[in-house]
């Protein structure tokens, strides 16, 4: 009789002598193992394709989808009031050879009225990019710093540490503001944001995270997800730190 023969009759004889409630359990404790660590592996496996183009209206996020998508800033096209939502091979990647890994990308409306429909998204979401307009910046501050300071603060962003890429767009012209100096300005109004929202009852901020550090001026490396800050022109098509952010999160 060989060693295996002799190593299955044992396991045989020790399997007759358990008590058949014991085996039931062990059966039940393996089924539940294997089936849990089956599903940890498909969901590591199956990370986010979407990116969220977020910010305010006329920022230029219309033209930037249109950009990633086509190639084309599509001009004409009109501020959206329903969310753009596709998914495709960025435009600068359609000439590349073998497989390339497609990108849902929607262009979420930046009126007050319509921004609610973020949070739909950004359950499944693996990054953001915050459009602002680098032409028309210091007129709509306070209004971009208070739409990015919700963004920041939404408990989705923070426990799925969601990398939000702020874009000063139409950096191509003249008279625009470089991205430090917008950078600045947006986190000396967040800061302030923090001292004003930090008396609104528990109740209303139970959705929310508290932003920075207590006591010192808040900066965006307080922040518990990744923000950065890029240059771009959706209108000229010099967008590549844009896909170079998505396809850092989205992997070809």
């Amino acid at each position: 009789m060989s060693a295996m023969e002799q190593w299955r009759q044992q396991i045989e004889e020790w399997v007759r002598q358990q008590p058949i409630e014991q085996l039931y359990v062990a059966v039940a404790v393996l089924v539940f193992t294997l089936t849990f660590f089956g599903l940890f592996r498909i969901l590591r496996r199956s990370k986010s394709k979407t990116v969220l183009l977020a910010g305010l209206s006329g920022s230029g996020k219309t033209v930037l989808f249109y950009q990633l998508r086509d190639g084309s800033p599509h001009l004409g096209a009109v501020t959206s009031m329903e969310p753009n939502d596709g998914t495709f091979v960025l435009h600068f990647e359609l000439e590349k050879k073998g497989k390339l890994n497609p990108v849902r990308l929607v262009d979420v409306p930046g009126h007050s009225q319509l921004r609610p429909k973020l949070d739909e998204f950004l359950l499944h979401a693996a990054g953001v990019i915050f459009v602002v307009d680098s032409l028309e910046f210091l007129p709509n501050c306070r209004a971009a710093a208070e739409y990015l300071y919700d963004i920041l603060t939404k408990m989705t962003v923070v426990k799925q540490r969601i990398p939000i890429l702020i874009l000063c767009n139409k950096a191509d012209k003249v008279t625009a503001h470089s991205k430090e100096f917008i950078r600045k300005q947006l986190e000396k109004e967040i800061d302030k944001l923090r001292a004003s929202r930090s008396v609104i009852s528990t109740a209303d901020l139970a959705s929310e995270y508290k932003l920075g550090v207590p006591g010192e001026a808040f900066n965006f490396s307080h922040c518990r997800n990744m923000v950065t800050v890029a240059e771009a022109s959706g209108l000229t098509g010099e967008i590549s730190q844009v896909e170079q952010f998505i396809r850092e999160l989205v992997k070809p």
